[in-house]
């Protein structure tokens, strides 16, 4: 009787969460006219609004469900890397790319990243290359499904292929017609519901620090040594410093470089608003990487990490913790802020990555034959169509993930996401703090990343890459530093010798 309680109250919650949202989406469907309303939207935000948007759109199921599970597995190692050192260098990378992106976004009317690209190095060519690149997002997106299905199906009891259609089905669908005049209203809600779960899952482990941390440590290392370890010599992610500090550091500082996160300043409508938005947006997502640490409550409830006689999927640790340690009532608010913590970079990726489809690949290829500049709904019209075809392709990856994982969803999805943002990071880096840069620099440095990124983690280049599972962020790191060497040493003679002709003026600086 109990447990069809727990699922009736379930139902009603995810229910009532499914009509917010769609009031909310209509409420900002009736203001989207065209694609560029859709893209960065046609109402004046509040800082304050943008800045938790942009604080939930960062934290995505990764956070609050995956990597929870990494901790989990391998201890505080995970939570120095994870909860420690990558979001210093996010933060750090995100005041100082922010003003220079958005001075430079605001003045060219960028509506994506390719976009920005593309007009930063006067390219047409280039921003289309940034558009086919962005399809590796869609990796994130499989990410994020994977996690809210696990989410989904543990707490309503289901099994996991109706719980992926059904999130597909709803989210895509809500996607269509929303944008951003729905999202960061959307976005600004979930941040508040993913605040209070964050409270509630950093509190749920009070009772493990009744001896202090040497007590709580002390009962990690009764289950596994290596739990209670700074390093983790027996996980494929945290072996050693260079992969704990090093690489986080180098994947921190390059994650920015991401449509969803950086394109967020875009939103404000006044330079004034900016220092709000990032302060905002730092202390909510402060709290919310420490999340992570729940992955080690986790492991104290389930040492074995087996339940009723059956293993704990890693990217299930966290969703059968809340669904089995609270009260129905807690575990309600739990479950909404895990599907918030989802769904709001969800919409930001499926917003950015339509909007980038739609403009920077369909739009240059088929031209006049497919685009009416006399009807901007034909594009709205193309772009929803463009969040059909990401539905169908998210949501077949999603369920190979589901059934087949290679250790956890989220290497799968490194790997995609590691390599865009390897490419886009030199290309952003110097068309905001270089002047008179050779297009051919970036252009190098994006082939180069690309071809380091994937070539490392699939050749097994490197004694890292020797395991059956790799880390992606080694590969990553290696492909950010030669894209960088390569791309500055052009840059360099060019400006010495003049080998290339400059695409980048000082002039168009200041514009």
């Amino acid at each position: 009787m109990e447990t069809f309680t727990n699922k009736y109250l379930t139902w009603l919650a995810v229910i009532f969460y499914m009509l917010l949202i769609l009031f909310l989406v209509i409420r900002g469907a009736l203001k989207t006219k065209n694609i560029e309303d859709y893209a960065v939207g046609s109402v004046h935000f509040s800082p304050v609004a943008v800045g938790l948007a942009l604080a939930a759109s960062m934290t995505s199921a990764a956070t609050f469900i995956i990597n929870p599970g990494f901790i989990g597995l391998y201890g505080i190692s995970g939570v120095l890397s994870f909860g420690i050192v990558m979001p210093l260098a996010i933060f750090v990378s995100l005041i100082v790319f922010t003003k220079k992106f958005r001075k430079y976004g605001t003045s060219i009317k960028a509506l994506t990243m390719a976009q920005w690209i593309g007009n930063r190095y006067n390219s047409k060519k280039y921003a289309l290359f940034f558009a086919v690149l962005s399809f590796l997002l869609i990796s994130f997106i499989v990410l994020i499904l994977v996690g809210l299905t696990q989410v989904l199906s543990v707490a309503l009891d289901l099994p996991v292929l109706p719980v992926l259609l059904s999130i597909g089905i709803f989210v895509f669908g809500y996607m269509m017609f929303g944008g951003a005049n729905s999202m960061v209203y959307t976005n600004a809600i979930q941040a508040v519901l993913m605040l209070i779960v964050a409270v509630i899952l950093l509190g749920s482990g009070y009772e493990h620090f009744s001896n202090g941390v040497k007590g709580f440590l002390a009962k990690l290392d009764s289950i596994d040594p290596t739990l209670a370890q700074w390093t983790n010599p027996s996980s494929f992610l945290f072996r050693d410093y260079f992969e704990i500090i090093f690489c986080q550091i180098i994947i921190g500082i390059a994650i920015v470089c991401q449509p969803h996160i950086i394109t967020k300043s875009l939103l404000l409508k006044n330079e004034k608003d900016v220092n709000r938005y990032l302060l905002v947006g730092i202390l909510v997502e402060s709290l919310f990487f420490m999340v992570v640490v729940a992955g080690l409550y986790a492991r104290l409830a389930f040492p074995e990490l087996i339940l009723d006689g059956e293993a704990i999927p890693m990217d299930g640790l966290v969703s059968t913790y809340v669904v089995q340690e609270f009260p129905v009532y807690v575990s309600l608010i739990l479950v909404l802020g895990m599907i918030s913590a989802g769904l709001s970079t969800l919409e930001g990726l499926i917003q950015s990555l339509s909007a980038t489809i739609t403009t920077d690949f369909l739009k240059p290829v088929f031209g006049e034959s497919l685009f009416n500049r006399e009807k901007p709904r034909r594009e709205i019209l193309i772009n929803r169509l463009v969040i059909v075809f990401l539905a169908a392709v998210s949501m077949f990856l999603s369920y190979q993930q589901l059934v087949a994982p290679d250790v956890s969803v989220a290497i799968f999805a490194q790997n995609g996401v590691y390599a865009y943002f390897a490419a886009a990071f030199i290309p952003v880096l110097f068309g905001m703090f270089l002047d008179d840069v050779p297009l051919v620099a970036p252009v190098v440095a994006s082939i180069t990343a690309l071809v380091v990124h994937f070539g490392v983690y699939y050749g097994r280049i490197g004694s890292y890459m020797q395991e059956p599972v790799n880390n992606p962020g080694v590969a990553a790191t290696f492909a950010i530093l030669s894209a960088l060497f390569l791309g500055f040493f052009i840059y360099l003679l060019d400006k010495n010798f003049q080998f290339f002709k400059t695409e980048i003026k000082e002039k168009e600086l200041s514009a």
